[in-house]
């Protein structure tokens, strides 16, 4: 058996009746999955279809051309659907040096989320508020925004005690 290591992308969608949890290979997917999700008339289900028909370079250009055809052409995605994700997502989804990338300011909110919630955590755990923010802007700097929540406390905790 090998064991080789590799790192999963998650978000786990809760509803009523269901827990469900997706994983994504990559961070821009997994943003992606996010940002169709937000559309009305789009599912979890319809954003990956979407997306295993589409890698998000492709889509990244279908909105940015405005090719409506190209997403409709994919099952469960309609006219109106299509027309939808294009007007909602134009503004979210830039491109820079001709590699899609999600905007600068949805990986941002999704980063100050994080931040926020690291914080919030240690200062309920009696860590003065400013210590806390220099503590974890340390912490990002060095392992960057990918750890989960749980290892930035940890880190934290043991960098105040």
């Amino acid at each position: 058996p090998s064991s080789g290591k590799v790192k999963l992308f998650t978000h786990l969608s809760i509803k009523e009746d269901s827990h469900t949890l997706f994983g994504f290979a990559e961070m821009e997917e997994k943003n992606m999955f996010l940002l169709l999700t937000s559309i009305s008339g789009i599912g979890p289900g319809t954003a990956l279809t979407i997306l295993s028909y589409a890698n998000v370079s492709e889509l990244t250009q279908f909105i940015h051309t405005n090719d409506a055809r190209s997403i409709q052409a994919i099952k469960g995605v309609g006219a109106k659907t299509a027309q939808r994700l294009i007007l909602e997502l134009k503004d979210k989804v830039g491109k820079i040096n001709g590699d899609s990338l999600l905007n600068v300011t949805t990986l941002n909110s999704e980063r100050n989320k994080l931040k926020q919630e690291a914080l919030n955590a240690l200062v309920s755990l009696g860590i003065v508020k400013n210590t806390a923010e220099k503590t974890l802007d340390n912490i990002f700097k060095t392992e960057g925004y990918d750890l989960p929540l749980e290892k930035i406390i940890k880190q934290a905790l043991k960098q105040n005690y």
